[in-house]
This record gives structure tokens, sequence and C-alpha cells, in this order.
């Protein structure tokens, strides 16, 4: 894995132009050192990603530890996911249409976001706090260390270092791109401003690029733009850069090889973002609430901003206007050119405000609170609820009451429907369905005829009018009162009480059915020498009497959702004759609950099950019971069918990495319900992909990423004839190798499904040895160094670990450089004064002659002589 600590010092004189140009400073731009981090989304997985390209900008929610995908286009959030271990820390976003990088702020933690599976896919720590980012332009990353003043590109496929690192003084400044693709540091120590461009990519990922390899970032330009040891605070331009010199109060720009400054009158230290669309650059005085608009001429304008105290962000310019965030407020002040302010946004809660122009719109994020917005290029303003839960990773929906109706215009009620009498004896009985409410509740009923008005209570809708006279011909006339008044009347039918009327069904019965249905029954009724022409059947629950129907047979069916589920009811039954003349209502029936099968299982959730193979979890809220209890579930995952009593279950038995359909039934007396659906897949085999090796001469470590397939992977690294290493699934080093060996590595990833895996070759470093005889003063020892004689000699190489003539492999002349491989016991040999008194019982194999023996008394490893960098052979 990737670290800025891989930089690399050089002490290599650097040459720049010493182009002619006004005076300029050092600063830290807080912007600028914000958006952190060195894991970058591989440019494969990016390939294959949701383009980013529909005006969209992933936006930071501290209080949920979430991003959320924003459409600049509807304003509304597409996409959230959940950070891991975010905690609810301020965090740093940086991105690009293919890139999204994020950094903890108080951790220091650097992830990568894959935009193609909303998976983190790599981590790494830096130093908490500012101080580093990441530029990102395209598919080029750069890795700004603004303290140490290193700029070091990267791979983004591998996070491997590309070249050799471009380096400036410490305390460097800026660290954006310009629209041409241009990375533009200032360094306040000179008084200089620089563009790099970035290095074109090897054709396939690497660990690093060799020494030399030609494919380093280059420093392509260089400007004089203030005195050595001003404050510098830098804004890049669609083509160019601009240098606010805080120090001598001037802002320069430097655009297609020219330097032109302009003086301003500052009265405190100001402010520029880190990005200026457009030509004219916005310096903000927070101190003093105002903001100097500068274009291609000089100073153009200056405005005042409203409001009280400096937490003033740097104004933003976007389509012509200058957008200046009060972090007090949480508010937006929006001006015009000529400095006319024009609209204010408001805020809904006080703390930082990020103001970023993507894809033609400016995204206005506000990281401790659920609202964003987003301004387009006609500066139409629109909130956003980062929030939202209709979307892919939102929050399960809660289970929801039905919407409430639309608020009707408020007015008298409707006439009541189907106003019906029937005649009694002296008397008359009517009925009538409700009447529309018209957005106050009724109250009553009134029933006027006969001389009479009776008021009747909204859930009754029938009556018994007496105290008429038989043979007399009556009509009744009902109206609805509500708050607004009384509704107009409905009148009934003409009906003239008789004593000649039918008698009542003797008796009722009712029967609620599993559809929902319930059967009202009643033997005929007596006519008493007339026809019975139809039956009126009432329902009656807890305070209410209402028509239920009429049947010219001696049942009715009341059809499903006429009565409420789960209410209980009871009815009578009203005998008419051909001459409209009524009976008396009938004994009350048996009490009954209509039912129903139940509703659809609400808010079904599946998931991977982790740490099972061939497993998923369901869970879900209870299903609407209508009328009966719910007994049971049944639950078909992929085929898989079973039957549970709570509302969640684990199924297993599934092949790995499967994709399956999960319903849900709720079952009561009446039957099962509509299913609810949803997908889920068990967890997959992981896929190992490396994306870089390195080696010393003695170890190896491959970098690699694992999609562990939705489950919990545990990671290793083997090779032919070493015990296995097990380590991070990210990086893993392996130790005690023969150097300059060509070993084939195996990563292995384990999960609860399986194993997954991938090769790596890689050749540890050579290690050599300085094969080591120095003539000694007096004497023979003053030529005893110089060939090979009989007998004991310095530098004699063996087949095995001991002197032994029979096994000699030859001599090597002092300081001959032999490739080392690795050490084992034998003989013990003394150098005496030809190697500085070294003794010892380790023999070296060295290359010579093949693979052969020299005692370490005689050889010099190279790199400090220390023989347990070797292996043992």
């Amino acid at each position: 894995m990737a670290s800025i600590d891989d930089a690399v010092r050089s002490d290599a004189p650097r040459s720049r132009s010493r182009l002619r140009g006004g005076l300029v400073t050092v600063g830290t731009v807080a912007a600028l050192l914000a958006a952190m981090g060195l894991t970058v989304l591989g440019l494969g997985a990016a390939d294959n990603a949701v383009a980013n390209y529909d005006a969209s900008s992933w936006l930071w929610s501290t209080a949920r530890s979430e991003l959320a995908r924003v459409n600049g286009v509807t304003a509304r959030v597409d996409t959230r996911t959940e950070i891991p271990g975010a905690n609810r820390h301020p965090m740093q976003v940086t991105q690009t249409d293919r890139l999204l990088i994020l950094r903890d702020l108080q951790t220091g933690q650097v992830s990568s976001l894959d935009l193609a599976t909303l998976q983190l896919t790599a981590t790494t720590k830096t130093t908490p706090g500012l101080g580093v980012s990441v530029a990102l332009h395209e598919d080029s990353a750069f890795v700004v260390d603004a303290v140490q003043g290193i700029v070091r590109q990267l791979d983004p496929r591998s996070l491997a270092p590309v070249g050799e690192p471009v380096r400036f003084p410490p305390g460097i400044a800026g660290g954006t791109f310009d629209g041409a693709g241009r990375l533009w540091i200032a360094v306040p120590s000179e008084g200089t401003v620089s563009a790099i461009t970035a290095a074109k990519l090897p054709s396939a990922p690497a660990s690093a690029a060799p020494d030399g390899g030609g494919i380093s970032p280059e420093r392509v330009e260089s400007y004089d733009v203030a005195e050595a040891s001003h404050e510098l605070v830098v804004s890049t331009l669609d083509d160019g850069v601009a240098v606010l010199d805080r120090t001598a109060g001037k802002l320069v720009r430097v655009q297609r090889g020219e330097v032109h400054p302009t003086p301003l009158t500052l009265s405190g230290p100001a402010a520029l973002p880190a990005r200026t669309s457009g030509p004219r650059v916005p310096v903000t005085v927070p101190a003093d609430r105002r903001v100097l608009v500068v274009g291609d001429g000089g100073e153009e304008s200056a405005f005042t901003v409203p409001g009280e105290g400096d937490r003033l962000s740097a104004a933003v310019a976007w389509a012509d206007r200058f957008y200046c965030a009060d972090e007090a407020t949480g508010t937006i002040y929006a001006f015009d050119g000529g400095g006319q302010l024009v609209e204010t946004i408001g805020g809904r809660a006080n703390g930082p405000l990020e103001l970023e122009v993507r894809e033609n719109h400016l995204f206005i994020n506000a990281p401790d609170s659920a609202t964003a917005r987003v301004v387009d290029d006609k500066h139409q303003v629109r909130e956003v609820d980062k929030y939202a839960n209709d979307v892919l990773g939102g929050d399960p929906p809660p289970v929801a009451p039905p919407p409430p109706p639309k608020k009707p215009r408020v007015g008298k009620p409707s006439a009541p429907r189907s106003v019906t009498a029937s005649a009694g004896n002296a008397q008359a009985r009517v009925s009538w369905r409700p009447a529309a409410a018209n957005g106050a509740e009724i109250i009553k009923y009134v029933v006027e005829g006969a001389g009479q008005r009776v008021e009747v209570g909204a859930n009754q809708r029938a009556v018994e009018v007496k105290g008429l006279t038989n043979g007399e011909t009556y009509r009744f006339a009902v109206h609805a009162v509500n708050a607004k008044g009384d509704g107009p009347p409905r009148n009934s039918n003409p009906v003239t009480p008789t004593a000649a009327v039918p008698d009542p069904p003797a008796s009722v019965t009712a029967q609620e059915r599993p559809d929902g249905t319930v059967l009202v029954k009643w033997p005929a009724a007596n006519g008493q020498g007339n026809t019975i022409a139809r039956y009126a059947v009432t329902a009656s629950s807890a305070g209410t009497n209402a028509p239920a129907g009429e049947s010219t047979k001696t049942e009715l069916v009341v059809p499903a959702g006429e009565l409420e589920f789960g209410t209980q009811y009871a009815f009578t039954v009203v005998a008419v004759n051909s001459k409209g003349a009524g009976s008396a209502a009938s004994p009350v029936s048996n009490t009954v609950v209509p039912f129903a099968a139940p509703g659809r299982p609400l808010n079904l959730r599946a998931g991977t099950v982790a740490n099972q193979p061939g497993a998923v979890t369901v869970q879900w809220a209870p299903a609407e019971a209508n009328g009966r209890p719910v007994t049971k579930y049944l639950v078909d995952v992929g085929g898989r069918a079973s039957e549970v009593t709570d509302t969640r279950t684990t199924v297993t038995g599934l092949g790995n990495g499967q994709n399956v359909t999960v319903k849900v039934k709720a079952v009561n007396e009446a039957g099962p319900g509509p299913e609810a659906t949803a997908t889920a897949r068990t967890v997959a085999e992981p896929r190992v992909t490396v994306t870089g090796s390195s080696a010393t001469a003695t170890g190896a470590t491959v970098t690699f990423t694992v999609d562990a397939g939705g489950g919990q992977a545990t990671c290793s690294l083997s090779t032919t004839g070493e015990p296995a290493k097990a380590g991070a699934c990210s990086s893993i080093t392996m130790t005690g190798l023969t150097p300059g060996t060509n070993y084939t590595f195996t990563v292995t990833a384990t999960n609860a499904a399986g194993k997954g895996t991938a090769t790596r070759a890689q050749k540890t470093q050579p290690l050599y040895g300085i094969a080591t005889c120095n003539n000694g003063p007096d004497g023979d020892q003053r030529t005893y160094c110089n060939k090979e004689v009989d007998g004991r000699n310095g530098n004699e190489v063996f087949k095995v670990t001991r002197q032994d003539n029979d096994e000699q492999a030859g001599w090597a002349k002092p300081g001959t450089r032999l490739q080392a491989y690795c050490k084992k016991s034998g003989e013990d040999v003394d150098s005496w004064i030809y190697n500085n008194q070294k003794r010892s019982t380790w023999w070296v194999q060295v290359e010579f002659n093949g693979k052969n023996y020299i005692p370490w008394a005689w050889l010099n490893l190279e790199g400090g002589d220390n023989i347990n960098v070797l292996p043992t052979c």
C-alpha cells in the first residue's frame, strides 16, 4: 500500500525560469489542504462505474457518517452509502468523475470508494489534521505534502508512486489543477509559483517506476510572483493560476506564460477559493465582510456582505455571480457581476459550508446538517435532502401511514345518496347512504317529513318516523350538517303507511367468509297476503347503524371492503312488500367479524450472511392482519420454501455467490396474502486482484485488493518452500527469502464461501559480497593473498562447508564480487589479519563455478556485512 512516506528525498539541484513578475507571498489555503487521500479507485473499476457525467457530486453528512450522491439536474439524492468507522468525524472529500477519495480529519484514515460497487476498496493512514492533500484531474492523482514540499504522482491502478517526486522547499501552498490539467504549487520561501504536468502512466500497473524510466511528472513552468517569504494563497483558473500576495496586497495572474500583477487595497487578510471559474477572481476580506472582484484589467468592483462577524468563506465565482457563505448563520449571499445583492439563500444551522463548482452546477453542502443545495447556471437554487430514503443505500423505509388526503376545499356537505323510505303500520322507515363531507366532518343528519324533524347521528343513517296516518302518502327529505352548515336535501320515494304490513323475517344469521365478504341469510317473511318484493338489510356495529344493502332473495352478500375488517357487526332485516309497506325489523343476527387474507409484509429487507456460506438473512415488519391473526409467514428464497412465525429468518443451503429473489407472504385464517419481494446475494468466494509487488534481497511485499464477496475475508501469502504468511487483506510481506531468486507468490483470500487466489511473480534483489583477503605487513604475509597456492589460502571456495582440498571449487581473487544466496553452518574459519580477525562457522553459498561455498570469514557482504540477512540454506 502506498504511503506519502514513500516519497524519496532528492538533493539534486532544481532549475527554474526566473520570469519577470510582480510580488507574491505565502499562505495556507485550508480548502487545498483539506482533501487528503492516498488510495484511489482503480481505473478498471472506474471504467465500469456508474458514470458521474450527469452533473453529480458526492456530499458528506457528518451526523450519519455517510456519503450522498446528489444529482445536480434533479436536485435529488440517488445513492447513499455509509462509511465504516467514520464515527461522525469531519471528512474531506476529493472527487473527479472516476475517482472518489475520503480522508478522516480526526484519525487521518484515508479511504477510496469504488463508484461501481459503493464499497471501500482500500484504506491507509496519514497524519491527522491538515497539511497533506490529494489533487485529482481526470485519471491523474497527486499527493501534495505541503509541509515537506514533496509532490508525488500516483498510479491509480496500483497506488504506486510514478517516477521521482517533484521536490520544493518545505512549506508550499496550493496543490490544485487548473482547467488545462496543470497542477499549481506556490513556494512562498522563493516567491514563485510552478506548474506540474502528470507523467503518462505505464501500460500496466506496477509497484513503482524504475529509476530513469522516463515517466516522472515534470515541473514545466516556474514564475516569480512575489518577494521571497511573502504569504501566498493560490486559486487555479480555467487556464492558469491566480496568486494572492497577502503580504504585499497584490493579486498576480499567470496565464499563457505572462504574469499580470494587480495592486489591491486590503484592510486585512484575504482569501481565495481553491478554484475560480470564469475570468473574474473574487478576493474576500472576512474581517471587513468585503469582496473585491479582479478581472483581466484589474480591480473591477467591490461589495459588502450583509451580516456581522468574520466567519465568511472565500467567495466563489459561478455563472456571472459570486456566492459568499456565512458559516455563523448558514446563509449564502449571491451577488451579480456589479456587486448587487440579488439573492439570499437561508440556512438551517451554523457550521462549515462547502461550495464547489462541478459539472456545470454549484453544490453547497453543510456537512453537519441534512440539507444541501444545488445552483444551476440559470441561478435556480434547489434544496436537497441528503437523508432521502427512497434511494439505493437509503435507510430501510419505516412502516408508512397512508398518505394524507389532499386538503379539500371546505364547504357544506352534499346531499345524501339513495334515500329510501318503506311504509309500516302508522310509521315509515327512512334510510340513506352517506353524504360527502366536503372538508368538514359531518355532524348529523336531519330527516324532515310528515310535519316532523328528526336529527340522526352521523353514523346512523336509518330512522323510524312514527305517528303517521295509515292511507296517507308521505315523502321525506334528508340532509347532512357539518361545521359549514346544512347541505342540500334529497327526497325519498313516496310511501303510504298501512296496517297490512308483512311480518319480519323470523331470524337472521350472518357468516363472515375468507374472501372478505359477509353472507347474511334469513327465512322468507310472511307477506300477509301481499308479495314480498325485497328485503332491506341494516348492519350494526359499535354505535353505528347503516344500510348494508337490499336483496330480492332471502340472503345478501355484503361485498369485501364494505365493512371494516376486524370490526364486529350484526344485522337486521326488514321485509318490504309490493305495495311498499315494510315490516318491523327482524331480530338481530349473530355477531361476525369480517376478515380477509393479510396484507403484504412491510419493510422487507434481505441481505448477505457474511460468515455463513449459501445463506441470506431476511427481515420484515408485520403485515396488516385484516381481521384475523397472522399465524405464520411463507418465505421463499431462491426456490427454497420455509415457514416461520417470527418476522425474521435466515435461509441456508443456497449456492455461493447466488443472486436470489426473496418472497414473503403472511398467512391467516383466510390464507396467504400478497407477497413482498426483495433480492439478496449469498456470500461469494473472494476475488483477489494483485496491484503490485516489490522486493528486497531477502523479502518481498505483494499488494492487492480483495472483493470479499459480501463476506469477511482473511488473507495469506505463500510461495513454494516457505511457510504461508497471514496478514492484512491489502499488503503482505514475506521475509527469509533467498536473494536474487525468482518466486511465484500466491495471495489467498478466504471467507465462509471458500477461497480466491491470485499469483504474482517477483524476483528478490541480488545480494553480493566481496571476496576479501588483504596481505599482511611481514614476510610471507605480504604475498599471502596474491594467488592460489598449495595448502590453505584466503578466498578459497568449496563444494562443501569445510576446507577439503578434494572438494575445492576454486579460488576467488581478492575484490571479486560474488552473488550470495544463503548461509550454512560449517567448519570454523579464522581470517586472522587478512580480514580484520573475522572468524565464523558460517559459510555463504555464492555463485562461483555454480553454487558453492565460501567461508563468511573471507566474504564481506555489501550493505553492512550482516550475515543474519541471509536465509539458511
